[in-house]
Protein backbone atom coordinates (compact mmCIF):
# COMPACT_ATOMS: atom_id res chain seq x y z
CA UNK A 1 0.00 0.00 0.00
CA UNK A 2 1.06 3.60 -0.65
CA UNK A 3 0.60 6.45 1.83
CA UNK A 4 -2.39 7.75 -0.16
CA UNK A 5 -4.69 6.16 -2.72
CA UNK A 6 -6.91 3.10 -3.00
CA UNK A 7 -6.00 -0.35 -1.73
CA UNK A 8 -5.78 -2.62 -4.74
CA UNK A 9 -5.15 -6.35 -5.10
CA UNK A 10 -3.14 -7.42 -8.14
CA UNK A 11 -3.84 -10.85 -9.61
CA UNK A 12 -0.59 -12.72 -10.46
CA UNK A 13 -2.62 -15.61 -11.90
CA UNK A 14 -4.03 -13.42 -14.67
CA UNK A 15 -1.72 -10.81 -16.23
CA UNK A 16 -1.37 -8.91 -12.92
CA UNK A 17 -4.73 -7.25 -13.49
CA UNK A 18 -6.63 -5.71 -10.56
CA UNK A 19 -9.10 -7.85 -8.61
CA UNK A 20 -10.56 -6.13 -5.56
CA UNK A 21 -10.28 -2.35 -5.31
CA UNK A 22 -10.95 -0.85 -1.87
CA UNK A 23 -11.97 2.81 -1.80
CA UNK A 24 -12.84 4.36 1.55
CA UNK A 25 -13.42 0.89 2.99
CA UNK A 26 -15.63 -0.40 0.12
CA UNK A 27 -14.71 -2.91 -2.59
CA UNK A 28 -15.93 -1.28 -5.80
CA UNK A 29 -15.17 -4.28 -8.07
CA UNK A 30 -18.38 -5.85 -9.46
CA UNK A 31 -17.75 -9.39 -8.21
CA UNK A 32 -20.45 -11.73 -9.49
CA UNK A 33 -22.70 -8.87 -10.65
CA UNK A 34 -21.54 -9.55 -14.23
CA UNK A 35 -22.91 -11.34 -17.31
CA UNK A 36 -21.80 -14.91 -17.97
CA UNK A 37 -20.36 -15.08 -21.48
CA UNK A 38 -19.37 -18.73 -21.22
CA UNK A 39 -15.62 -18.17 -20.92
CA UNK A 40 -14.36 -18.91 -17.37
CA UNK A 41 -11.19 -16.84 -17.98
CA UNK A 42 -13.26 -13.75 -18.69
CA UNK A 43 -15.73 -14.45 -15.87
CA UNK A 44 -12.76 -14.40 -13.49
CA UNK A 45 -11.33 -11.21 -15.02
CA UNK A 46 -14.68 -9.40 -15.12
CA UNK A 47 -15.13 -9.90 -11.38
CA UNK A 48 -12.23 -7.54 -10.75
CA UNK A 49 -11.82 -3.80 -11.15
CA UNK A 50 -9.50 -3.89 -14.18
CA UNK A 51 -8.69 -6.46 -16.81
CA UNK A 52 -6.73 -6.20 -20.04
CA UNK A 53 -8.00 -7.18 -23.46
CA UNK A 54 -5.61 -8.22 -26.28
CA UNK A 55 -2.88 -8.51 -27.47
CA UNK A 56 -4.19 -10.30 -30.58
CA UNK A 57 -7.89 -9.46 -30.37
CA UNK A 58 -10.31 -7.17 -28.53
CA UNK A 59 -14.03 -7.42 -27.80
CA UNK A 60 -16.02 -10.49 -28.84
CA UNK A 61 -14.81 -13.57 -30.73
CA UNK A 62 -14.28 -13.38 -34.49
CA UNK A 63 -12.86 -15.97 -36.91
CA UNK A 64 -9.09 -16.40 -37.13
CA UNK A 65 -8.36 -15.64 -40.78
CA UNK A 66 -7.08 -18.68 -42.67
CA UNK A 67 -7.34 -21.07 -39.74
CA UNK A 68 -7.92 -24.58 -41.18
CA UNK A 69 -10.02 -25.61 -38.17
CA UNK A 70 -12.25 -22.54 -38.39
CA UNK A 71 -11.32 -21.42 -34.87
CA UNK A 72 -12.18 -18.01 -33.44
CA UNK A 73 -10.20 -15.62 -31.31
CA UNK A 74 -11.16 -16.11 -27.65
CA UNK A 75 -13.48 -13.66 -25.96
CA UNK A 76 -11.50 -10.43 -25.39
CA UNK A 77 -8.27 -11.90 -26.74
CA UNK A 78 -5.62 -14.09 -25.19
CA UNK A 79 -4.24 -12.08 -22.23
CA UNK A 80 -6.53 -13.36 -19.47
CA UNK A 81 -5.34 -16.34 -17.38
CA UNK A 82 -1.66 -15.95 -18.31
CA UNK A 83 0.35 -15.89 -15.04
CA UNK A 84 2.75 -13.06 -14.23
CA UNK A 85 6.40 -13.34 -13.27
CA UNK A 86 6.93 -10.69 -10.57
CA UNK A 87 10.23 -8.87 -11.07
CA UNK A 88 9.93 -6.21 -8.38
CA UNK A 89 7.34 -5.48 -5.69
CA UNK A 90 8.05 -3.01 -2.92
CA UNK A 91 7.10 0.21 -1.18
CA UNK A 92 9.56 3.05 -1.75
CA UNK A 93 8.95 5.83 0.77
CA UNK A 94 5.31 6.85 0.37
CA UNK A 95 5.02 5.14 -3.04
CA UNK A 96 4.24 1.54 -3.95
CA UNK A 97 5.55 -0.13 -7.10
CA UNK A 98 5.39 -3.45 -8.93
CA UNK A 99 6.98 -4.70 -12.13
CA UNK A 100 6.19 -7.94 -13.93
CA UNK A 101 6.83 -9.90 -17.10
CA UNK A 102 4.02 -11.96 -18.63
CA UNK A 103 4.66 -14.37 -21.55
CA UNK A 104 1.52 -14.78 -23.67
CA UNK A 105 0.61 -17.38 -26.29
CA UNK A 106 -1.73 -15.79 -28.82
CA UNK A 107 -4.67 -17.64 -30.33
CA UNK A 108 -3.25 -17.44 -33.84
CA UNK A 109 0.05 -19.10 -32.92
CA UNK A 110 2.12 -16.06 -32.02
CA UNK A 111 4.09 -15.24 -28.89
CA UNK A 112 4.09 -11.99 -26.96
CA UNK A 113 5.56 -10.62 -23.75
CA UNK A 114 3.76 -8.02 -21.66
CA UNK A 115 6.09 -5.86 -19.57
CA UNK A 116 3.87 -4.35 -16.88
CA UNK A 117 4.72 -1.58 -14.41
CA UNK A 118 2.31 -0.51 -11.65
CA UNK A 119 2.98 2.46 -9.38
CA UNK A 120 0.93 4.35 -6.79
CA UNK A 121 2.00 7.92 -6.09
CA UNK A 122 1.82 8.14 -2.31
CA UNK A 123 1.40 11.92 -2.27
CA UNK A 124 -1.47 12.20 -4.77
CA UNK A 125 -2.96 8.69 -4.55
CA UNK A 126 -2.79 8.34 -8.35
CA UNK A 127 -2.38 4.79 -9.70
CA UNK A 128 -0.16 4.62 -12.80
CA UNK A 129 0.03 1.70 -15.24
CA UNK A 130 2.60 1.45 -18.04
CA UNK A 131 2.44 -1.51 -20.44
CA UNK A 132 4.79 -2.59 -23.21
CA UNK A 133 3.71 -5.42 -25.52
CA UNK A 134 6.54 -7.08 -27.46
CA UNK A 135 6.18 -9.54 -30.31
CA UNK A 136 8.74 -12.23 -29.42
CA UNK A 137 7.38 -14.80 -31.88
CA UNK A 138 7.96 -15.50 -35.55
CA UNK A 139 4.67 -14.17 -36.95
CA UNK A 140 2.87 -10.81 -36.80
CA UNK A 141 -0.29 -10.29 -34.74
CA UNK A 142 -2.79 -7.44 -34.59
CA UNK A 143 -1.78 -4.38 -32.57
CA UNK A 144 -4.87 -4.07 -30.37
CA UNK A 145 -5.33 -3.24 -26.69
CA UNK A 146 -8.14 -2.40 -24.28
CA UNK A 147 -8.52 -1.76 -20.56
CA UNK A 148 -11.80 -2.69 -18.87
CA UNK A 149 -12.32 -0.76 -15.63
CA UNK A 150 -15.44 -2.28 -14.07
CA UNK A 151 -17.33 -0.76 -11.14
CA UNK A 152 -20.30 -2.18 -9.24
CA UNK A 153 -23.14 0.11 -10.32
CA UNK A 154 -25.13 -0.53 -7.13
CA UNK A 155 -22.89 2.20 -5.70
CA UNK A 156 -24.42 4.87 -7.98
CA UNK A 157 -27.35 7.20 -7.41
CA UNK A 158 -29.05 9.54 -9.89
CA UNK A 159 -26.41 12.25 -9.35
CA UNK A 160 -23.50 10.18 -10.71
CA UNK A 161 -22.40 11.35 -14.16
CA UNK A 162 -19.74 10.64 -16.76
CA UNK A 163 -17.86 13.74 -17.91
CA UNK A 164 -15.11 14.39 -20.44
CA UNK A 165 -14.25 16.43 -23.53
CA UNK A 166 -14.89 13.40 -25.76
CA UNK A 167 -18.54 13.12 -24.62
CA UNK A 168 -21.34 14.97 -26.37
CA UNK A 169 -22.19 18.06 -24.35
CA UNK A 170 -19.30 17.29 -22.03
CA UNK A 171 -21.11 14.58 -20.07
CA UNK A 172 -24.11 12.33 -19.51
CA UNK A 173 -25.76 10.31 -16.71
CA UNK A 174 -24.12 7.01 -15.76
CA UNK A 175 -27.33 5.14 -16.73
CA UNK A 176 -27.34 6.45 -20.31
CA UNK A 177 -29.45 4.87 -23.04
CA UNK A 178 -32.24 2.35 -22.78
CA UNK A 179 -32.61 -0.27 -20.05
CA UNK A 180 -31.13 -2.69 -19.15
CA UNK A 181 -27.91 -1.26 -20.60
CA UNK A 182 -25.85 -0.40 -23.61
CA UNK A 183 -22.47 0.58 -25.00
CA UNK A 184 -20.92 3.43 -26.96
CA UNK A 185 -17.45 4.13 -28.34
CA UNK A 186 -16.16 7.62 -29.23
CA UNK A 187 -12.86 9.19 -30.34
CA UNK A 188 -11.02 10.42 -27.24
CA UNK A 189 -8.02 12.30 -28.62
CA UNK A 190 -7.97 16.10 -28.34
CA UNK A 191 -5.61 18.02 -30.68
CA UNK A 192 -2.49 19.15 -28.84
CA UNK A 193 -3.07 16.91 -25.81
CA UNK A 194 -1.29 13.57 -25.21
CA UNK A 195 -3.75 12.36 -22.56
CA UNK A 196 -7.53 12.05 -22.53
CA UNK A 197 -9.50 12.32 -19.29
CA UNK A 198 -12.89 10.99 -18.25
CA UNK A 199 -14.50 11.28 -14.81
CA UNK A 200 -17.27 9.37 -13.03
CA UNK A 201 -18.97 10.82 -9.98
CA UNK A 202 -19.62 12.13 -7.45
CA UNK A 203 -20.23 8.75 -5.79
CA UNK A 204 -22.04 9.44 -2.52
CA UNK A 205 -21.72 5.80 -1.39
CA UNK A 206 -17.94 6.27 -1.35
CA UNK A 207 -17.97 9.56 0.54
CA UNK A 208 -18.60 11.75 -2.49
CA UNK A 209 -15.41 10.92 -4.40
CA UNK A 210 -15.08 11.03 -8.18
CA UNK A 211 -13.09 8.53 -10.24
CA UNK A 212 -10.75 10.34 -12.64
CA UNK A 213 -9.23 8.24 -15.43
CA UNK A 214 -6.51 9.43 -17.81
CA UNK A 215 -5.05 7.49 -20.73
CA UNK A 216 -2.49 8.24 -23.40
CA UNK A 217 -4.25 8.51 -26.75
CA UNK A 218 -1.22 7.61 -28.89
CA UNK A 219 -2.03 3.94 -28.24
CA UNK A 220 -5.60 4.29 -26.94
CA UNK A 221 -7.34 6.87 -29.15
CA UNK A 222 -10.91 5.80 -28.30
CA UNK A 223 -13.09 5.53 -25.20
CA UNK A 224 -15.73 2.83 -24.87
CA UNK A 225 -18.27 2.88 -22.04
CA UNK A 226 -20.46 -0.11 -21.22
CA UNK A 227 -23.16 -0.69 -18.68
CA UNK A 228 -25.28 -3.78 -17.95
CA UNK A 229 -28.15 -3.85 -15.48
CA UNK A 230 -29.70 -7.11 -16.68
CA UNK A 231 -29.84 -9.24 -13.51
CA UNK A 232 -27.62 -10.54 -12.06
CA UNK A 233 -25.35 -8.00 -13.78
CA UNK A 234 -25.08 -4.53 -12.24
CA UNK A 235 -21.88 -3.04 -13.64
CA UNK A 236 -20.46 -0.07 -15.51
CA UNK A 237 -17.20 -0.21 -17.46
CA UNK A 238 -14.86 2.60 -18.50
CA UNK A 239 -12.78 1.20 -21.36
CA UNK A 240 -9.91 3.04 -23.10
CA UNK A 241 -9.33 1.18 -26.36
CA UNK A 242 -7.09 1.13 -29.41
CA UNK A 243 -9.82 0.87 -32.05
CA UNK A 244 -13.39 1.74 -32.97
CA UNK A 245 -16.23 -0.61 -32.05
CA UNK A 246 -16.43 -2.37 -35.42
CA UNK A 247 -15.41 -5.78 -36.77
CA UNK A 248 -11.83 -6.79 -37.54
CA UNK A 249 -12.79 -7.01 -41.21
CA UNK A 250 -13.97 -3.39 -41.27
CA UNK A 251 -10.81 -2.25 -39.47
CA UNK A 252 -8.73 -4.09 -42.07
CA UNK A 253 -10.63 -2.51 -44.96
CA UNK A 254 -10.17 0.97 -43.50
CA UNK A 255 -6.47 0.40 -42.88
CA UNK A 256 -6.84 0.94 -39.13
CA UNK A 257 -5.79 -2.56 -38.08
CA UNK A 258 -1.99 -2.49 -37.95
CA UNK A 259 0.16 -5.55 -37.32
CA UNK A 260 2.88 -5.87 -34.70
CA UNK A 261 5.77 -7.56 -36.48
CA UNK A 262 8.34 -9.86 -34.82
CA UNK A 263 10.67 -7.77 -32.68
CA UNK A 264 8.35 -4.75 -32.62
CA UNK A 265 6.64 -3.38 -29.51
CA UNK A 266 3.71 -1.16 -28.56
CA UNK A 267 3.22 0.95 -25.43
CA UNK A 268 0.08 1.89 -23.52
CA UNK A 269 -0.45 4.10 -20.46
CA UNK A 270 -3.34 4.50 -18.00
CA UNK A 271 -3.71 6.49 -14.78
CA UNK A 272 -6.55 6.87 -12.30
CA UNK A 273 -7.33 8.33 -8.90
CA UNK A 274 -10.28 9.10 -6.62
CA UNK A 275 -10.68 12.79 -5.81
Amino acid sequence: MAAQGPKLFLDPSSVLDIGSMIVNGTDIAPGRAIPDDGDPRIDHSLEGFLFTCGPDHIRHPEPIHGDPQGRRYPLHGSFSAHPAEILFWDAQGEDAECKARIPVDTADGGQAVLERHWRIDGSSGEVCLSDRVINVGATPFARVHMYHMNIGAWLFDDHVRLSGKMLEGGGLPWNFGEEPGGVFCVPAAVPGEEWAEVMLGPIAALGGVTLKVRFRTEGLPHLQVWRNQKAPAHVLGIEPVSHRWVSREELKKSGELKMLKPGESAEYSLRFCFV
